[in-house]
């Protein structure tokens, strides 16, 4: 088995789309009407892996949940192999960092919040934990 897609509550899909694919350089992987104003909306970033379906909130339950998936917690990781060049790329996109990149024993990381409040990590990992098969 694998992890092939993971939800993400969204308000809007076109906003969702301008900053996934604008903001954090992901590729738009599908965006097809399901008819009934309902989308399927799929984005992944661009050196593959399991792909985010952007979900349109519905219902104050799924309202109120946007920008909580990890409850507080980082929820959603990005490896990278050149992190300074894809800190900078994000940075000068506007991404929202809430700390300074910090030296850790498997590699460099930053937090940032997505445009509704969900936390994720930028990983730059070392040779020693990519050869450990550590993702983050």
């Amino acid at each position: 088995m694998r992890l092939g897609t993971v939800a993400l509550v969204v308000r809007d899909h076109d906003e969702a789309i301008a900053y996934f694919v604008g903001t954090l350089g992901f590729v738009l992987v599908e965006d097809s009407d399901l008819g009934g104003g309902k989308r399927w909306v799929r984005v992944a970033a661009p050196g593959g892996g399991s792909a985010l379906l952007l979900a349109k909130a519905v219902g104050n339950e799924q309202i109120a949940a946007i920008g909580k998936a990890g409850g507080g917690r980082v929820s959603y990781f990005l490896n990278t192999d050149d992190f300074w060049a894809s800190y900078a790329a994000l940075k000068a996109n506007g991404v929202d960092f809430v700390e300074a990149p910090r030296d850790e024993a498997y590699g460099w990381v930053v937090v940032f919040a997505d445009l509704y409040g969900n936390q994720w990590d930028l990983v730059g990992l070392t040779a020693d934990a990519k050869a450990s098969g550590a993702s983050s």
